[in-house]
């Protein structure tokens, strides 16, 4: 069966941070290291209410600022906005790889992310590689997330293609084995070059069946 659609995580993919000192060095200011600042921000019940919609990104990063005794003004949450994501950088490279795909007509490709409501307006004004994607697939638009069950289906029904049809690059081994289950074709992103490699090589195979 051919393969006709591309589905690519964004956190740890497609943005990874290549950085680790912006965020290092805020941590040093509440006395926490680089992963228990990560957890402030992302592993934590508020960080997944809005993964899910349940709750706003300005909401939670509100949550933020109020566990670490920081003011809750939109110019307080923007500079540690800045400074929490400040070693993060966006993959153009596979950015372009993308758009290359979908210019193709046999390839369509998707964008699935765990990630917050404001994650649309950043793809669109921050990064500007919406058209990299014939669909953006939001968690906190969904209702849902990844590795639930339900988020793969819904995107399968969307796109209107059966699992064997896609293939799905994300960095977290539960998502790769939610969707795995479902029988979809996963690449487990460790590396970008091996990544990179192992999807043109699935995508060459396709071609010649």
């Amino acid at each position: 069966m051919s393969i006709k659609v591309v589905i690519f995580d964004l956190g740890g993919v497609l943005v990874r941070t290549e950085d680790r000192a912006p965020r290092t060095a805020l941590g040093l200011r509440f006395d926490k290291s680089y992963i228990e600042m990560d957890k402030v921000v992302f592993g934590n019940e508020s960080s997944s209410r809005a993964s899910t919609g349940k709750i706003s990104a300005r909401e939670h990063m509100q949550n933020v600022m109020r566990s670490l005794a920081l003011p809750e003004t939109d110019e307080s949450i923007q500079k540690f906005y800045d400074e929490f994501f400040g070693g993060d950088e966006m993959d153009y490279s596979i950015i372009d790889y993308l758009r290359s795909l979908r210019s193709q007509p046999q390839y369509t490709t998707a964008l699935l992310s765990n990630a917050w409501d404001d994650l649309r307006g950043l793809l669109i004004n921050k990064w500007g590689i919406d058209d990299a994607f014939d669909e953006i697939f939001i968690s906190a638009e969904m209702g849902v997330a990844k590795p639930d069950a339900h988020i793969y289906e819904m995107v399968l029904e969307k796109l209107g293609v059966v699992p064997e049809e896609c293939v799905f690059v994300d960095d977290f081994i539960e998502n790769i084995e939610a969707a795995r289950k479902l029988g979809m074709i996963s690449i487990h992103f460790q590396d970008v070059a091996v990544a990179m490699v192992e999807l043109k090589r699935l995508l060459g195979k396709s071609a010649e069946s």
